[in-house]
């Protein structure tokens, strides 16, 4: 297809309802893209944007509405289907196998044979070639993907999308971890793709992007559609009271006086990650819950790998009351009194077939017991205690973690580092993945905890609960700390931007100085 042909409806989702039990994922939304534009599908978490996705690539089956491919109509679409009808999906979690070459990625369960039947290396490699010829990048065909940079690796997702005669290209989150050269040639691409007629949906919380590579935004926020316009219709600032709309959330229940004391705790000078660099100073007091913020592959969860001694420090200084420490593993951490909540549960956070109680005697093992031998009273003393504390809904300690419901098992992760007693807690986005009421459990507990003198660094990526639970907040961009906000400044002033809207747009310029 040439950019000539450009211009005609190659997407046309029309009044899309989707419920989950009782909750409307989306709500009569309608998303119409056209060949030769690249279309920002845009909205904070939870706004619905996941689920039209899974739509459009036939994961999930619409309650209403109509589905048009190039306008061919469906009632529903397949995966197979999707991909028969040019839906390629580049996902922000890369679905490549980091064993396989390149071309053996490319051609996954598509490969050409031989004669005799046997897959044609030679001829993968070839057509792996010419697709990047057409793409203007330079790739080795016949590399481990493993020992590719990221940004190559996402150039190969999108190789494979195109291998597969893909006429509509889903990107989420694309350069959430690539660098600024990396960006760049992705950027030349797309605009190559669009030229040609491709119909590009572009999926990013980054908005200095979306003004840049977007000719069009659909907005969607608490699964209805808010507006579809040109991009040139929008300011930054009408852009973001779109995404986070105008009324005010209730952050009564959290706006309180701070705990937070003079003495400071921990004191971090210029630090930096041995692999992606940085440069993060900041201190944090007793009693204090510093909010971490910034865009996707800013550094936040590297920050906390660092404090927790999951990931090397390549210079800097981590000061814990005044003295200088090293902090090489997570037992260094937790034996400094440092505890960390990750930012994925089910994965790092539990060993989800064993018990509540089992799960709790991890990081006190040996507390426990000296020996081979759990003091099994005392462990269960403890787990009760936590069940009791953090109001874990149970039938018994006894029972399975995958037995519980999201908010519960996130309970048992941040219950399990309590009971290590920590001075600091790092939080990396406990509340993703909750529900509503579960998340202010959460906040709740977290305002809690200061209160008793623990000091919290809080990550996450939802605006208004940094702004609820914090006392200061630090926006980080490209591995550097570059404000430091505190709530009051946020919550005061002249502006009409409501709180969340003011630290959006900080965020979004990588801080004033930007």
């Amino acid at each position: 297809m040439t950019g000539a042909a450009a211009g005609w409806t190659a997407v046309d989702l029309t009044d899309i309802s989707k419920r989950f039990g009782g909750v409307h994922a989306l709500r009569e939304v309608s998303l119409r893209v056209r060949a030769g534009e690249i279309h920002a599908l845009l909205g904070e978490n939870g706004a619905g944007k996941s689920t039209i996705l899974k739509i459009l690539r036939g994961v999930q089956v619409p309650d209403s509405g109509s589905i048009a491919i190039k306008g061919e109509s469906f009632p529903a679409l397949s995966p197979q289907l999707a991909r028969e009808k040019g839906i390629g999906m580049i996902f922000q979690e890369l679905s490549l196998v980091p064993t396989l070459t390149v071309a053996q990625n490319i051609f996954l369960a598509n490969e050409p044979l031989t004669a005799r039947g046997l897959i044609d290396d030679r001829l993968m490699e070839r057509r792996a070639r010419e697709i990047f010829a057409l793409m203007r990048v330079e790739i080795d065909p016949t590399a481990v993907v493993a020992d590719l940079l990221t940004g190559q690796q996402q150039l190969t997702e999108i190789a494979k999308a195109l291998s597969q005669n893909a006429e509509v290209l889903v990107l989420d989150e694309p350069t959430s971890a690539l660098s600024p050269a990396e960006v760049d040639v992705l950027f030349g691409l797309l605009r190559r793709l669009k030229a040609e007629g491709k119909a590009i949906i572009y999926v990013s919380h980054r908005m200095d992007e979306i003004f840049m590579i977007a000719d069009h935004a659909t907005v969607l926020r608490d699964g209805r559609l808010i507006a579809s316009r040109p991009i040139a219709e929008y300011t930054l600032a009408g852009l973001i009271a779109d995404i986070m709309g105008k009324e005010t959330r209730n952050l009564s229940d959290f706006v309180s006086e701070s705990s937070a004391t003079d003495e400071v705790v921990l004191q971090v000078e210029h630090l930096s990650s041995r692999q992606r660099g940085g440069d993060i100073s900041f201190s944090l007091r007793r009693g204090e819950v510093l909010g971490i913020a910034g865009l996707l592959g800013s550094g936040r969860s590297r920050l906390a790998r660092m404090l927790f001694g999951l990931e090397p420090v390549g210079s800097g200084m981590i000061r814990l009351k005044g003295k200088a420490v090293t902090i090489g593993s997570p037992t260094a951490a937790t034996e400094q009194g440092i505890a960390l909540v990750p930012e994925d549960r089910r994965r790092q956070g539990l060993v989800l077939d064993h018990s509540i109680q089992a799960n709790i005697e991890i990081p006190i093992l040996k507390r426990l017991g000296r020996s081979f031998f759990v003091d099994k009273k005392r462990s269960r003393t403890i787990t009760d205690k936590t069940i009791e504390r953090l109001a874990i809904k149970t039938a018994s300690r006894a029972a399975p973690a995958n037995a519980l419901s999201g908010g519960n098992q996130q309970k048992i992760v941040i219950g399990k580092w309590l009971a290590t007693e920590p001075d600091i807690l790092i939080m990396d986005e406990p509340t993703a993945g909750i529900d509503i009421g579960a998340k202010g459990e959460v906040l709740r507990l977290v305002r809690a905890l200061a209160a008793e003198g623990k000091s919290i660094v809080f990550i996450s990526s939802e605006l208004a609960e940094l702004i609820a639970v914090s006392d200061r907040i630090a926006v980080m961009a490209e591995g550097r700390l570059v404000e430091m906000i505190n709530k009051s400044d946020l919550l005061t002033g002249d502006s009409e931007l409501r709180a969340e809207q003011k630290l959006q747009i900080i965020v979004q310029q990588g801080g004033r100085a930007a």
